[in-house]
């Protein structure tokens, strides 16, 4: 009973261990994603979220006044919590035309 109960705490510490990496590397696609679409480069924006966030991952633009709003969502690698989804999102001041 007690090694059923130990592996059940550990596959749960590695379930949230995964999806704390998931919202870190969504967090950090957020942010690279409205940084280069204030900057005007919305194709770079998708292959920053392409490299740095968790496959499958999406991305939402959202432009409010001269603040830009990045949001990526994404399933923790692993499948251990199958209806999870972890978000992230970071905003940026859109940069003038030059």
């Amino acid at each position: 009973m007690a090694l059923a109960v130990m592996a059940t705490v550990l596959i749960s510490c590695l379930a949230g261990v995964a999806c704390v990496i998931a919202q870190v590397r969504c967090a950090d696609a957020a942010r690279e994603a409205a940084r280069l679409t204030a900057r005007g480069d919305s194709d770079g924006a998708t292959a920053a979220v392409a490299a740095l966030a968790p496959d499958g991952a999406s991305l939402e633009l959202a432009a409010s006044g001269d603040l830009v709003v990045a949001t990526v969502a994404a399933r923790p690698v692993g499948g251990l919590l199958p209806g999870v989804t972890v978000r992230a999102s970071a905003a940026a001041a859109r940069e003038p035309e030059s």
